[in-house]
């Protein structure tokens, strides 16, 4: 979760303004955190409050944290579609395929305790707005390389099992840095932050490698960063200068439900 968070504060600056290299300043002022930091809180309280083996109470549980958070931070940059559904009280899924299912799963990843039923919350955390297939697939692939960094697979067996299945993976982020551009879609975006994983060296190299490609970074570096903190861990200068950027609110509900989901 908190890896995730990081990632999106540090993404934050550049989402719509990058000059694709891995050479800035990892935190400025210009840094906050954004609706990814929000819904992946939002997440975390549902997998702590809710029972994780009861679909009908996890999912409502999640919609009521999801809406109670959100509507406390309306101006955190939402997409139009989100936001209809985050002020509204009866608006339901509304089928989509944005990346948003899958900058916010990471807390599945830690909630349960084997991959099935990981794979299993990240599809209801996915399905209460984004109940596209693809939608689901990139919540899915993403709670699931967490999983794996977080149980002591290796980087080729988290490939692996991401290829066989969830995405193809044959491509390396020099390969496609010059021609790619902003994608908030999970087939868009969630291959390629998995690969910003895969080829860093540590937490910070996967959230330069993430914001070094141009495209939706703060989404992208919450995706690779919540897998490479459960991979490496996160430097201890490097998570007390992004929870430093939480204010009093989101800093309370963090820390509430950090301890119990990562205990």
């Amino acid at each position: 979760m908190l890896g995730a968070i990081i990632g999106d504060i540090v993404g934050s600056p550049y989402e719509f303004d990058s000059d694709k290299t891995k050479d800035f300043l990892l935190f400025s002022t210009d840094c906050r955190p954004t609706d990814d930091s929000v819904m992946t809180i939002a997440v975390g309280c549902a997998c702590v409050e809710a029972d994780c083996f009861d679909e009908d109470a996890f999912k409502s549980t999640l919609v009521q944290r999801m809406r109670e958070l959100g509507r406390l931070y309306r101006d955190a940059g939402y997409g139009g579609r989100f936001y209809r559904w985050l002020i509204s009280d009866t608006m339901g899924a509304y089928n989509s395929f944005g990346n948003g299912s899958a900058m916010r799963v990471s807390p599945t990843a830690y909630a349960v305790d084997t991959l099935e039923d990981v794979e299993r919350l990240a599809r209801w955390s996915a399905e209460v707005t984004h109940n596209h297939p693809e939608g689901i697939k990139g919540a899915q692939a993403i709670a699931a390389a967490v999983f794996l960094a977080r149980t002591g697979s290796g980087k080729d067996e988290i490939k692996r099992y991401i290829e066989e299945k969830y995405y193809d993976l044959d491509f390396t982020l020099d390969e496609i840095r010059e021609g790619y551009g902003f994608d908030v879609t999970c087939q868009g975006s969630v291959p390629q932050a998995i690969e910003c994983f895969l080829e860093a060296e540590d937490y910070e190299d996967a959230i330069r490698n993430a914001v070094s490609l141009g495209g939706d970074a703060d989404t992208q570096a919450a995706m690779a960063g919540a897998i490479a903190e459960a991979f490496y861990g996160i430097p201890d200068e490097i998570q007390e200068a992004g929870l430093g950027y939480l204010d009093d609110t989101l800093s309370e509900y963090y820390w509430e439900y950090a301890e119990q989901l990562y205990s």
